[in-house]
């Protein structure tokens, strides 16, 4: 297989049709992001079928929630393990409104929603992808470019590595090019980023762009939603309720995500040192939803705050969801929304760079993300049933 240039995506000496089995986020570089027409779409009566699989965890629910509300979608089922005909209001009381029903079968979905265990979505797609149906995936069975990567940081090898090679990588703030590029695509497959990765590279593309990253460390904090909601005795509320604790301490398979996406930004290979290996430290907190991380960076060169603040206005300044603010953000800032914010700040004392970004882990982190790539891969408005404002308090 021909070598992929981290910076440009572009082979190393033959072209991107020529490569066997090439995985379609490397095919272009993320410069080619900023000429994607984010105003195009379909007629606003063209309606979509979906079906969600996992609709009974927290971000099944939430995909549920915001593709209800969609309007160009029409939900033909939704799916949970053991579920016969059962309304919606047993699991999730607030969408009772809605009058769907969970079943165990699926039925036939121009778009798959897939809000399952690691493991579980690899099994399930290759038949799905053969009825037509394009696959997003919010698990991440589909995130990873090498097949390797699985059995290291998931535990599992994975079983359908031909259909791996087709994913993109659904940060569309990134990978907008190829998710449009889905469109015409026989095979559409979309790996929706952890949460943990959407707000940490977002905090970190602008920099990683520029070559500016020689160290990294990540300090990042979470609500307990992002651990599912399977019963678990250390998500217990005696547990959870005023108790910070750092887990993954260790290796958190997130990291995985992180050095992938800060590899492909890179302008040339070596040229962010620190975004090779992450020191990434996750901790849980007594909160709900919402993800802050915080970005400790040593900068490759010297560098100023005007310019810092030059290239996070022109790296975000024409998108939808991702606002660059100029004092620290809080989770609060986004509750319940797509969006996701951003503040960066040059430390002349120690010659950092803070960058963090904030998001609501189920939204922006899981299924909002979800459904902005939907809309991209569709050909719809970016924003179809994500213009949802923030709750507060």
């Amino acid at each position: 297989m021909a070598t992929i240039h981290p910076g440009t995506g572009e082979p190393v000496g033959t072209t991107a049709r020529e490569r066997s089995g090439a995985p379609v986020s490397a095919r272009l570089g993320p410069s080619a992001v900023a000429s994607v027409d984010r105003s195009h779409g379909e007629p606003a009566g063209r309606s979509i079928t979906v079906a969600v699989i996992g609709a009974t965890g927290y971000a099944g629910g939430e995909a549920v929630r915001i593709l209800a509300r969609h309007p160009n979608v029409r939900i033909v089922g939704l799916v949970g393990r053991g579920r016969d005909h059962e309304s919606i209001a047993s699991v999730h009381p607030h969408l009772a409104t809605t009058g769907l029903e969970i079943d165990q079968e699926t039925p036939d979905g121009e778009a798959v929603f897939l809000a399952l265990p690691h493991g579980a979505a690899a099994g399930l797609v290759p038949d799905l992808v053969a009825r037509g149906s394009t696959i997003i995936d919010l698990g991440p069975d589909f995130r990873l470019r090498d097949p390797a990567d699985y059995p290291r940081w998931y535990h599992f090898d994975h079983g359908a590595t031909d259909l791996l090679a087709e994913a993109v990588y659904g940060l569309p703030e990134l990978h907008r090019v190829e998710l449009s590029g889905l469109a015409d695509a026989s095979t559409r497959i979309v790996g929706t980023p952890g949460c943990y990765p959407t707000a940490t590279l977002l905090a970190l593309a602008p920099l990683a762009r520029a070559g500016l990253i020689a160290d990294l460390v990540v300090d990042a904090k979470s609500g307990v939603s992002g651990a599912g909601r399977e019963a678990k005795a250390e998500m217990l509320f005696s547990e959870v309720n005023e108790n910070v604790k750092a887990y993954g301490v260790n290796g958190h398979r997130h990291v995985a995500e992180m050095e992938q996406e800060l590899a492909w930004l890179s302008p040339a290979p070596g040229a962010n040192p620190g975004a090779a290996a992450v020191d990434f430290v996750p901790h849980l907190i007594p909160m709900t939803r919402g993800i802050l991380s915080a970005c400790h960076v040593r900068p490759t060169r010297a560098v100023g705050q005007a310019e810092l603040d030059a290239l996070y206005a022109d790296a975000y300044k024409e998108e939808p969801f991702v606002r660059v603010v100029a004092s620290a953000p809080s989770t609060k800032h986004v509750l319940g929304s797509n969006r996701a914010n951003v503040f960066v700040r040059h430390d002349a004392r120690t010659n950092r760079i803070l960058a963090i970004g904030v998001i609501d882990n189920l939204v922006k982190g899981a299924a909002g993300q979800a459904v902005q790539a939907f809309n991209l891969v569709h050909g719809l408005p970016e924003t179809a049933g994500l213009d949802t404002l923030p709750l507060a308090p």
